[in-house]
């Protein structure tokens, strides 16, 4: 058996990018924060080329020069900085406004200008920026206001329009082109309803692509006319969803995902001269979840970033011309992040079960058993005689989905005994419009009985103790965790909730302020719905609470603030419920540094080692 901290420098691999020059750099964690690193060829030493405390969140390399623009924020606060690495590694400092967020909208295609949106200017909005390669700080072109959360996908062919995407909700949102010279925007998606509009590209032709649900119950990849919004379906899938697309408008490529409970289907094609999609290859790729596509500036190379349960995550590289020619043709693994010695063999791969819930619905999990508790015994060095622990692992979100990609913490709890069960309950993405919508507003606790179904179900398996069953979840799924133990406290033997919701009211008051209104949107509002948020906060149910609960926080945290954790800890405590703590100062919704994750980690285990 190998101790926690091995588990959880298990590294990562992920988010490619291609220079003009045949760069390719990526992220990886190997100091314990992901860093841009470099590598030169398939399975080559890889070179770090940026050296901080806080993780980078993306890189995105110039199409004209070997050089590459990276985004990062302090301690978790969300409020990301735009910085540019030259070829020497050099750093620029692009932005340095810290009091204001940006998120990336691009390069132009000459490589001289880069656009990205910020909250500048107002704290709860965002507007478009426009700046040169050689601007710093506040040099930037204010070229569109904006009255909400506005995000960019990129620049068009000719470089004198953005697509501008305005999201009210997760589930709705509308699309815009921007005239950058004359800030005049055309609006393409006017509809009634939620209407999911994402993932939109430019087209070779100056029209677009994207995913939506307009005229499905599941997303479809559409083409869309960049002037009229007229819209065709170019792809559906089926039951299921295409989660996103990535064109090179240069070259006419196209790649695009399915997700197929879970897994995902890529499909490699090319655009024909009437807009249509002519598939000509579904990589074979290692694991079970595939995305992060990018493509080399020349359109010769495609590069991808998989993952499974029993692989951690890397990053793969493939000649587009092969492809085109043997659709079999070898996929090169580019990357090497560390198993920490820890044999890939000795990874498990989970069940994907489906089980009945109250109203009869099947909610989708998949449930994964240590190694030597598979043959349906009650084996494993955890389970005695009286089966296995479990530890339901809940989603955040909600508007998630918990997918077969690499845990190295499964997979430790994995090896010590545990069973670890992972649903997907209603209101999760994956399934159609018509789920994700199950659990809005006064439907919340609807999911919540969702896992009730998931207790029952457990308790029908010879191979699961049910009185040793462990609520875990982070965000939403904390928000999960607290009231699944205040509504079936007698089911649970422990609680972990991270960086959760203990009140809506608070919550929704103390949120980030650009953020505020694509909550209450899902949730409920402050001022329509008070009531009802009150009465489904798990701190107004408190006294029900009976099984021991550990609660972990980052004191940055924007989304859930802090405050939420401290309610909850004290007032549990009030009823006598043992509880602990562990808030880290240098951290925001989530923990994402390898210390911090040792030690709250090592804390947790400890803990159920007592409780349960």
């Amino acid at each position: 058996m190998y101790d926690l901290e091995r588990y959880l420098t298990v590294r990562s691999a992920y988010g490619a990018t291609l220079g003009p020059e045949e760069e390719f750099a990526f992220l990886m964690d190997t100091t314990g924060v992901a860093q841009v690193w470099t590598v030169d060829e398939p399975g080559g030493w890889p070179r770090q080329r940026t050296f901080y405390d806080e993780p980078v969140s993306f890189a995105s390399y110039s199409p004209t020069r070997p050089e590459l623009v990276f985004g990062m924020d302090d301690g978790g606060n969300e409020r990301l900085q735009l910085h540019r690495l030259d070829a020497d590694g050099t750093i620029t400092d692009l932005t340095d406004i810290p009091d204001a967020k940006h998120r990336w909208g691009g390069w132009s295609h000459d490589g001289d200008r880069f656009a990205f949106a910020s909250n500048r200017r107002d704290e709860a909005v965002f507007d478009v920026y426009v700046q040169g390669r050689d601007e710093t700080g506040d040099d930037a072109d204010l070229v569109a206001e904006g009255d909400g959360w506005l995000s960019l996908g990129g620049w068009s062919p000719d470089d004198d329009r953005l697509i501008v995407t305005e999201a009210y909700s997760s589930f709705d949102q509308d699309v815009y082109v921007l005239d950058v010279d004359s800030g005049d925007r055309t609006h393409l998606t006017p509809h009634e309803g939620n209407v999911r509009y994402t993932s939109v590209q430019w087209g070779p032709a100056g029209d677009l692509y994207l995913v939506t649900d307009e005229r499905a119950d599941t997303l479809e990849l559409a083409r869309m006319d960049a002037e009229t919004g007229d819209l065709e379906v170019v792809r559906d899938g089926g039951e299921w969803n295409i989660d996103g697309v990535a064109v090179d408008e240069d070259h006419g490529l196209l790649a695009y995902s399915r997700n197929v409970d879970g897994y995902t289907e890529l499909t490699l094609g090319e655009v024909t001269g009437a807009g249509q999609i002519e598939a000509f290859a579904v990589p074979h790729l290692p694991g079970d979840v595939a995305g992060g596509v990018s493509f080399g500036p020349d359109g010769e190379r495609i590069a991808f970033s998989t993952s499974g349960r029993s692989v951690n995550t890397n990053v793969y590289m493939a000649a587009v011309a092969d492809l085109r020619t043997d659709p079999d043709a070898a996929v090169d693994r580019w990357t090497y992040a560390a198993t920490a010695g820890i044999p890939p063999e000795t990874f498990v791969e989970p069940e994907l079960i489906h089980y009945e819930t109250f109203d009869g619905r099947e909610i989708p999990a998949f449930f994964s058993v240590p190694e030597d508790a598979r043959t349906g015994d009650t084996g494993g060095a955890a389970a005695g005689d009286a089966g296995l622990p479990v530890i339901v692992d809940i989603h955040g979100g909600p508007e998630s989905q918990r997918r077969p990609s690499f845990s190295g913490l499964i997979q430790y709890f994995l090896s010590r005994g545990y069973a670890v069960f992972e649903p997907n309950v209603r209101g999760s993405t994956g399934y159609g419009k018509a789920y994700t919508h199950l659990d809005d507003v006064e439907k919340r606790m609807d999911s919540v009985r969702d896992i009730e179904a998931a207790l029952d179900w457990l308790a029908d398996q010879d191979r699961v103790d049910p009185d040793r069953i462990v609520a875990k979840g982070g965000s939403y799924g904390g928000f999960m965790v607290l009231s699944a133990m205040t509504e079936y406290p007698e089911r649970w033997a422990a609680g972990v909730d991270s960086v959760g919701i203990a009140n809506f009211v608070t919550f929704l008051e103390n949120t980030g302020d650009w953020r505020r209104e694509l909550r209450e949107a899902e949730y409920g509002s402050l001022e329509d719905d008070r009531e009802f948020l009150e009465s489904i906060s798990p701190i107004n149910s408190i006294e029900r609470i009976q099984a021991p609960l550990f609660v972990i926080h980052g004191a940055n945290d924007p989304r859930v603030p802090l405050g939420e954790a401290e309610q909850i800890v004290e007032q549990a405590r009030e009823q006598g419920v043992p509880v602990e703590k562990v808030v880290f100062e240098d951290e925001g919704h989530g923990i994402s540094k390898l210390e911090n994750r040792i030690e709250a980690y090592t804390r947790v285990v400890d803990f159920l080692d007592e409780h349960v």
